[in-house]
């Protein structure tokens, strides 16, 4: 039996909680982590607001007023983010137990035998994004593949809010496309 392999990635989850916690936030370049006056630290997450601007987890403060301005610097909340990461892996388990956390925001699910009898990876991965939208108010981008590493791979894809499937078929041409880069990045870390 082919395995069926979903990860979840939580987009820009810290800065999306905030935003969401906070509506006065929306819309506007927001980072979580950092320091406001740029004399240390380093952004943890930052929301595709402030994405388009060029700033991503571990810039510098300092180089995140240079890009932007108007960044807004926000203090971590990780009991808050803690108490919605166990909200979404309730969702996961509605569908499989089969899970392995990465961190607060991504988990590999293994949903070749799933709890619902749904038998399709696809449909599964949309019922997860949706509950998460629907009961949380967060988006999750989701790969899917026959393992962990072309999934995780797909997930990126097409962030935020993406669903990418690479089917048996197309994974050894799927890998002979991807740059080394990808290679060492999951194995050694961002």
């Amino acid at each position: 039996m082919q395995r069926k392999i979903i990860h979840i990635d939580m987009d820009a989850f810290y800065a999306s909680v905030e935003q969401r916690d906070h509506p006065e936030y929306r819309d506007k370049p927001i980072v979580v982590g950092g320091s406001p006056e740029g004399r240390g630290g380093v952004v943890a997450t930052a929301r595709y607001d402030a994405r388009k601007f060029g700033i991503r987890s571990a810039t510098s403060s300092k180089k995140a007023l240079q890009l932007c301005p108007d960044v807004i610097f926000l203090r971590p909340r990780f009991d808050a983010y803690r108490e919605v990461s166990g909200k979404i892996r309730e969702i996961f388990h509605r569908y499989t137990d089969l899970i392995e956390p990465l961190s607060l925001d991504e988990a590999y699910l293994d949903v070749t035998e799933d709890k619902q009898q749904i038998g399709s990876a696809i449909t599964i991965a949309r019922q997860i994004k949706q509950a998460i939208a629907t009961e949380l108010q967060l988006t999750a981008s989701a790969g899917i593949s026959i393992n962990k590493f072309v999934a995780k791979i797909a997930s990126d894809m097409n962030k935020p809010d993406g669903l990418t499937f690479i089917g048996p078929s197309k994974v050894a041409a799927f890998i002979e496309t991807l740059p080394v880069e990808k290679f060492f990045t999951l194995t050694f870390g961002r």
